[in-house]
């Protein structure tokens, strides 16, 4: 007997072999039988990796960041609902928004690190992972910007009875927007990077200029926030938080790429 080649006919000839490839007709003749032309590779897809298995996996975890980020956040957030919009209730409001700020460090950092496909989708341990890694550090930041949105917002709401120019007030909205723009930034920073917390507003701070259209995007999602609450809810607001959150997130892609390359090893 004649040993034979792997894939080749008698005498090691390479392209012939004892039986017919797959797919192929008698004499190893290509597109007869029905199946694919010999050396076509035919390629496997894992489960999960195609675009609406991307999609669904996106909108799963919107929604389990959106129901941790409201269980994090319910006390705060039904004292703000009972508010009434009076500038006597904005220390109140301020105390109520503070459990905000780690939520949405908490819902930014899940939201980074998702997975892409179905298949090993963990959402709600990301959450819990950013919450108990990030709270402390967002909250040195969080927290001064709530005390100066509250000085600001009380003297917006007795504006008339201070007796001071109109230019003033004008000045005031001009702060207290930059001043969410920036902080914006820095829980972003401050959910996906470990920095001291002065180098994470001074980095913050540095995005508003260095990535005008990621602070004008930033800006606009701001007027649509103000928008919804002024016309509808605080409630409504609160349902889309993870939303935004993604949006944010999504508008810093520039400034999270020039941080990593630059700040980390």
């Amino acid at each position: 007997m004649h040993d034979t080649a792997r894939g080749g006919g008698p005498g090691g000839v390479p392209g012939r072999s004892s039986g017919a490839a797959p797919g192929a007709g008698p004499g190893g003749t290509p597109g007869r039988g029905g199946g694919p032309a010999e050396g076509a590779v035919v390629g496997e897809r894992r489960f999960g990796t195609g675009t609406l298995s991307r999609a669904a996996a996106l909108v799963y975890s919107l929604l389990v960041v959106e129901l941790l980020l409201l269980l994090t956040t319910v006390p705060g957030l039904v004292g703000l609902v009972l508010l009434n919009r009076d500038p006597s209730n904005v220390p109140l409001a301020a105390v109520c928004l503070l459990p905000l700020g780690p939520a949405l460090s908490a819902a930014t950092y899940a939201l980074h690190r998702r997975q892409r496909e179905l298949a090993g989708l963990s959402p709600a341990r990301l959450f819990w992972r950013g919450y108990r890694t990030n709270a402390a550090g967002v909250m040195k930041l969080w927290a001064p910007w709530l005390l100066g949105m509250t000085v600001i917002g009380v003297n917006l709401g007795n504006f008339s009875a201070a007796g001071v120019p109109g230019w003033w007030a004008a000045l005031l909205v001009v702060i207290a927007v930059a001043a969410t723009l920036w902080v914006v930034n820095a829980v972003v920073i401050a959910s996906l990077f470990t920095f001291r917390t002065v180098d994470v507003a001074r980095l913050a701070a540095y995005g508003l200029g260095r990535f005008p259209g990621a602070t004008l995007a930033n800006l606009c999602l701001l007027v649509v926030a103000g928008g919804v609450v002024l016309t509808v809810s605080e409630a409504v607001l609160a349902l889309l938080a993870s939303v935004f959150a993604a949006a944010f997130r999504w508008n810093a892609r520039p400034m999270i790429a020039e941080v990593t390359e630059k700040f980390t090893a």
